[in-house]
């Protein structure tokens, strides 16, 4: 199946904006959907306006905005997210209007997601098959989202879930715990960095999760499942921070954020005080198998970090 035309919904997010760019470079027709002009926009300006993006405005918690701009997409890449306080609340009515609108249109989904419905790792590597225990809020609406996403409520849309770890990259933004560490690192300020900074972890890079994505959206095949978007391997946030730091001449302190000080920052930041039932996954981190992808799809795109985070300090200090 190739990709006609494309639609991303959330297209100026962190993995949204991955996901066009991919599509743009790739020369698909591609569906920019957003709540903000401005920043559509200003994104478009900064992929150069190319002839086959076309930006357009709506509201994602409405069915009926997203089937009208649909434009004739055969697949919506479903990249737009909840605040992360309001997660419990939101994520599921969100992902119904989607999916209602994918329904109207009998168009293929594809949802993007992380690994807290997993819960507490139980194998060394996890694999698509691995058990999901969710222990946290978080974790347990992450599941019935699934549930809902691979309902047989859709009959006419056919949808796949692509699972990410914690992620990077020039377009991540205040999603991703790393987002905001390197940005202001790059800005030359102390940065914060959630979790424990010696325990070695799995971070995607975010154009190479895109190349990923995109290729598997166009597998016919590949609907109707879980994937795994892996990362390039492991790294400890302290060596983040000495290659990030090198690449932005900027040693300013680094300080890591665990329970106590995420529940102080949580008495003026909502989101903070959220992210201290998820710091599990900073102490006994999960890592994703790439056996799956590359049986059925291929080669796992893996930029080693070094040049990943090196290209991500670059780009935002360009934007500063």
């Amino acid at each position: 199946m190739t990709i006609e035309k494309a639609m991303v919904i959330g297209a100026t997010g962190g993995t949204g904006a991955a996901i066009t760019e991919e599509l743009v470079r790739r020369g698909i027709h591609t569906i920019a959907f957003g709540r903000s002009r401005q920043k559509l926009v200003q994104f478009a300006n900064r992929l150069g306006n190319p002839k086959h993006l076309r930006i357009t405005v709506g509201d994602a918690m409405r069915p009926e905005d997203i089937a009208s701009q649909a434009g004739g997409a055969d697949v919506w890449f479903h990249c737009a997210n909840v605040p992360y306080h309001e997660m419990t609340s939101k994520l599921i009515p969100l992902g119904e209007s989607v999916m209602e609108a994918a329904e109207r249109k009998g168009v293929r989904v594809v949802a993007i997601d992380g690994i807290y419905p997993y819960g507490r790792r139980q194998s060394d590597l996890v694999t698509e098959e691995h058990p999901k225990k969710p222990h946290t809020r978080k974790g347990k609406v992450r599941l019935e989202y699934e549930r809902m996403l691979f309902s047989e409520r859709w009959n006419k849309a056919k949808v796949l879930i692509a699972r990410l770890p914690d992620y990077y990259g020039p377009t991540a933004n205040e999603a991703s715990y790393l987002g905001s560490t390197l940005e202001a690192i790059a800005a030359g300020k102390m940065a914060f960095y959630i979790g424990n900074m010696h325990i070695p972890r799995e971070f995607v890079y975010l154009p190479d999760a895109a190349a990923m994505i995109v290729e598997l959206a166009g597998k016919d095949f590949a609907y109707e499942q879980n994937w795994h978007i892996p990362g390039a391997g492991l790294i400890a946030g302290q060596d983040i921070v000495k290659i990030a730091q090198t690449a932005s001449g900027n040693v300013k302190p680094v300080i890591p954020l665990k329970k106590l000080g995420l529940s102080l920052l949580g008495i003026g930041l909502p989101v903070m005080k959220e992210v201290v039932e998820m710091l599990y996954l900073t102490e006994e981190p999960l890592t994703l198998s790439r056996d799956k992808y590359q049986r059925f799809i291929g080669p796992v795109v893996a930029t080693p970090f070094q040049e990943g985070i090196a290209s991500t300090i670059k780009s935002l200090k360009n934007r500063i």
